[in-house]
């Protein structure tokens, strides 16, 4: 009889470990807020997917239906516009190709700050001049909303597996908030001082990247001239002191590395296009505080030419293609 009423207490323990732990994540799930976000392109989606994935609620929309379809069918409720997003969450998420597209997408005709909750947060993780960014600080402060800037580091690959590193700039009493929604897509969340800090770090790290990837493409251009096996350059790079993240995880070389844009005639990935917008901002703001860029110009320079060249929907890394063909005469 005992061994039978312990093993009764035995299968009860068991079944309430198992309600335990089924009903855990629906008690979760259903404590997270919705979030709404706005720009569905090759950064934004795999954002708002991690979103979902950690059990969020979602709201979304983008210029472009199809780039909803996906997202719809993992649960994400689609609207037609950010206003009506606005309209039904209070915390928004924007990814965004340039400062034009923020400035319409919070102000336009159809925009956030229309509809925005009093107390609502916006967080967008474009890359833009910073001085937009604070003119839609301001914009959204008069609406009783606040905004901060996010933009991010690690390219698409990172933004799939939420491994992104964030750079906040805002007030920082709303950073933990901020931070919250923000871990569930990047490893690094990073409060970096008051609006428009965010995108002055983003623009910095950049330009010092396109500059890195120009290197890199020069040095295995080079090697490869002088008779060394591609693969064979750049183990000794990666394992002497001109390794970088261009040579050791995003390398420009067909054939050298899987998973990334060279393996795949450079689609995917961070376009030639947005690069030499975003040296176009380091130029912009080099210019009114002075600052020598003298690398970074040329980098511009070399960005804007590969885009007037055919190069402007391929991956920056493409740069590498762009000098074969130059030396070649194409």
């Amino acid at each position: 009889m005992a061994a039978l009423l312990r093993r009764s207490k035995n299968l009860f323990k068991q079944w309430n470990n198992h309600v335990d732990i089924s009903l855990g994540p629906c008690r979760s799930m259903a404590s997270k807020v919705q979030v709404g976000f706005i720009g569905l392109g090759n950064m934004g989606k795999p954002m708002a997917k991690n979103l979902l994935n950690n059990g969020y609620p979602l709201i979304a929309t983008d210029i472009f239906p199809e780039s909803c379809k996906e997202l719809q069918g993992l649960g994400a409720q689609i609207l037609d516009s950010p206003a009506e997003v606005a309209e039904n969450v209070d915390r928004i998420i924007t990814m965004l190709p340039s400062s034009p597209n923020v400035i319409d997408v919070y102000t336009g005709p159809n925009g956030i700050l229309r509809k925005v909750r009093k107390g609502s947060l916006l967080i967008d993780s474009s890359t833009i001049d910073p001085s937009v960014s604070k003119e839609m600080a301001a914009a959204a402060e008069k609406m009783g909303a606040v905004f901060m800037d996010a933009p991010v580091s690690g390219g698409v690959g990172a933004a799939s597996s939420g491994k992104l590193t964030f750079m906040v700039g805002g007030a920082k009493e709303e950073f933990a908030a901020a931070k919250e929604l923000l871990s569930c897509m990047g490893s690094n969340v990073v409060y970096c001082g008051q609006v428009g800090t965010g995108q002055s770090a983003k623009i910095c790290n950049n330009m010092l990247l396109a500059i890195g990837m120009i290197g890199t493409a020069e040095t295995m251009n080079l090697g490869i001239r002088l008779g060394l096996d591609p693969k064979l350059l750049a183990k000794i790079l990666n394992m002497s002191s001109g390794r970088c993240w261009s040579s050791d995880t995003y390398n420009p070389v067909p054939g050298v590395m899987e998973g990334v844009p060279s393996a795949n005639n450079y689609q995917g990935g961070f376009g030639t296009t947005l690069m030499a917008k975003d040296l176009g901002l380091a130029q912009n703001t080099a210019s009114n505080t002075k600052t020598p860029i003298p690398l970074g110009s040329l980098a511009h320079q070399i960005y804007r030419m590969m885009c007037a060249r055919g190069y402007a929907s391929k991956d920056f890394s493409s740069v590498f293609q762009f000098l074969r063909e130059e030396e070649s005469g194409q």
